[in-house]
């Protein structure tokens, strides 16, 4: 994901006027578009956010500006920035480093809603990271040393048992094999130097076009 420009022209459209110089910055996690918290920004704040690239607010309490995670260490990476019709709110969209929350909680709203199939990328970044460093213990590290040959033979076999849990099992057993069948196809995608992504790329350049075996995706 790459950052959206965010021009000096568009710093001076905005209406800081109605807030005394402030506009309210609503914060959503890029991946799983959930709402992660709400701060305010000033002229220099928007500005400090965009020459970082972490998100900066000002603080109405501590009267200067603050960087979130200059403490804690997680920051907020921006990835875009707009305004509302009215030019008088920012939507800011960020990958989070750790929780947003002073609470340990990813988001500031506990109840709010967000993708859950984005879980898949954070999986698929645990995947990557442990074909890297190979901790001892770990399934998938195991996994990985037995090599790709092994790796496609696990991904046939939970096939088979997906596709039997479809037609002779209930509807838990079915999703138990389906997540199985997910994350080994993910483990063989890694070892191929390939990730989901590429996969859901095919599927995105598919969709609405006349292809063999889209249907699925029409």
């Amino acid at each position: 994901m790459s950052t959206v420009a965010f021009t000096p022209q568009d710093i001076d459209a905005l209406d800081w006027d109605k807030q005394q110089g402030l506009v309210p910055a609503v914060v959503q996690d890029a991946a799983t578009l959930r709402v992660l918290m709400l701060g305010y920004m000033d002229r220099a704040a928007v500005q400090a956010t965009l020459d970082s690239g972490h998100v900066t607010f000002y603080s109405r309490s501590k009267q200067r500006l603050w960087t979130k995670g200059e403490t804690s260490g997680n920051f907020l990476d921006l990835i875009s920035m707009e305004t509302d019709c009215d030019r008088d709110t920012l939507l800011v969209r960020a990958q989070p480093h750790g929780p947003t929350c002073h609470l340990g909680r990813d988001s500031c709203f506990p109840s709010a809603p967000g993708d859950e199939l984005a879980f898949l990328g954070d999986l698929d970044d645990l995947i990557r990271q442990r074909e890297s460093e190979r901790p001892v213990g770990s399934y998938t590290t195991h996994l990985f040393d037995k090599g790709l040959r092994s790796i496609a033979q696990k991904v046939g076999e939970e096939g088979v048992e997906t596709a039997l849990a479809a037609v002779a099992q209930d509807d838990a057993a079915l999703c138990g094999e389906a997540a199985d069948l997910l994350f080994h196809l993910q483990v063989l995608l890694r070892a191929r130097g390939l990730s989901l992504a590429d996969a859901v790329a095919v599927l995105r350049e598919r969709h609405g076009k006349p292809h063999r075996g889209a249907q699925a995706a029409d």
